[in-house]
């Protein structure tokens, strides 16, 4: 019998592996691969983040490059860490933005530019998992290129020009569900032709065992209804709303503690909504979490209230862990979920979605449904593997 060589596949990421739903999903992606197979290259920019340490010991993970390693991090960082080519054009930029609009991308892939290496060798597949892309577009030789969206472009203010070139420098285009499909091409009706939908990839098994890795009793006691949401504290994320949508819960007379688990940004914005309507005992705060499944396993209700999404990993990961699930009603909202089979559509105004949470809180006997519903479905995804071995194996995907 003939062994045919193992397929050459680089997956480049710009960034570290911190806890967010596209780290997560790049993980089940490197989990789904047939390394019998496909022999995986991985061109991480930052080898650290809370995630760094669960990467499949089959990929091959290729060297980081000092200037790379934080550079989407903040200036301290960047110096913190000597990386001084990438802080000295952030001061530079943060100079000049007080005069004219900076595109950040720029800065980056001029940093790239300057400090990446160009890879030796060939590859079947360069898969770019997070914008820009001018490393794989400039710094390997493949025969084919992809370059994923995790997000509805539709719902955000948008360089579209930029977004054009970059997106102009792959071959096939990756949406991580139909709704940010038709989002980005009813932006760029002329890519229509080559972008593509592959979902995310989990791993119920590790998350389930993840799950039981310890109690939470001493952060989320068991006391009234315990709602969760997990996100970076960001725009897009919507938890500035959360204390007014919880003060209207109580005003039903629902006794429910809404926790928080993420960081970012917004940290002070929320903290002073919290104070504002007087939700210091109801809404908390977890900050940062290396394993948020535990959590997720404790409480009653998973609520996504976010303003935007591509595909929210969260929501997939609570309901693979069998909890009933609330999302807003974002853009991309009914890829997300079947509306009152495995979760709930809550209107986005603070008034309709407290009104939407308490419908659901009320009714037991859906509140049941819907649990039973998620246990009886398959939420990993892992067949979309197939679609990545078919552009792999004929240069095209099947619905194209």
């Amino acid at each position: 019998m003939t062994e045919f060589p193992k397929k050459k596949v680089l997956i480049a990421f710009t960034g570290s592996m911190e806890l967010g739903g596209v780290e997560r999903s790049l993980l089940g992606l490197l989990d789904s691969f047939d390394y019998d197979k496909y022999d995986v290259d991985l061109f991480l920019y930052g080898h650290h983040g809370p995630l760094f340490d669960l990467i499949n010991e089959k990929v091959n993970l290729l060297p980081e490059v000092k200037e790379l390693a934080y550079l989407r991090e903040s200036l301290i960082s960047k110096l913190k860490h000597r990386c001084y080519y990438s802080a000295y054009l952030r001061v530079i930029d943060e100079l000049i933005k007080h005069f004219h609009e900076i595109d950040f991308d720029k800065t980056r892939a001029k940093v790239l530019r300057k400090t990446a290496p160009n890879l030796d060798g060939h590859y079947d597949l360069a898969l770019g998992f997070f914008r820009p892309f001018e490393f794989i577009s400039e710094k390997v030789d493949a025969d084919i290129k992809l370059g994923w969206i995790h997000t509805d472009y539709s719902t955000e203010e948008n360089n579209i020009a930029v977004l054009k070139s970059d997106y102009g420098k792959v071959d096939y285009i990756v949406a991580v569900s139909e709704q940010c499909k038709k989002a980005f091409t009813g932006m760029f009706p002329e890519y229509e032709n080559n972008t593509v939908v592959i979902e995310n990839i989990l791993s119920k098994q590790y998350i389930q065992n993840q799950s039981y890795a310890f109690t939470v009793e001493n952060e989320m006691p068991d006391i009234g209804i315990k709602l969760l949401s997990i996100g970076r504290y960001c725009t897009a994320k919507n938890f500035d709303n959360v204390p007014e949508i919880c003060s209207k819960l109580l005003g039903k007379g629902l006794d429910v503690y809404w926790y928080i688990i993420g960081f970012g940004s917004d940290e002070q914005l929320i903290k002073d909504k919290i104070k504002q309507f007087g939700m210091e005992d109801r809404v908390i705060l977890l900050g940062k979490k290396d394993n948020p499944y535990p959590y997720i396993a404790a409480c009653d209700y998973y609520i996504q209230p976010s303003r935007y999404e591509g595909k929210a990993v969260t929501v997939r990961e609570a309901q693979m862990l069998a909890k009933p699930v609330m999302i807003t009603n974002y853009a991309t909202s009914l890829s997300q979920l079947e509306d009152g089979v495995d979760g709930i559509i809550v209107p986005m105004d603070n008034i309709g979605c407290a009104d939407g949470i308490a419908r659901l809180i009320n009714n037991k006997k859906l509140t049941e449904e819907l649990i039973t519903n998620c246990k009886s479905r398959d939420y990993s995804n892992s067949e979309e593997i197939a679609k990545i071995e078919s552009i792999i194996q004929t240069g095209k995907h099947n619905d194209l």
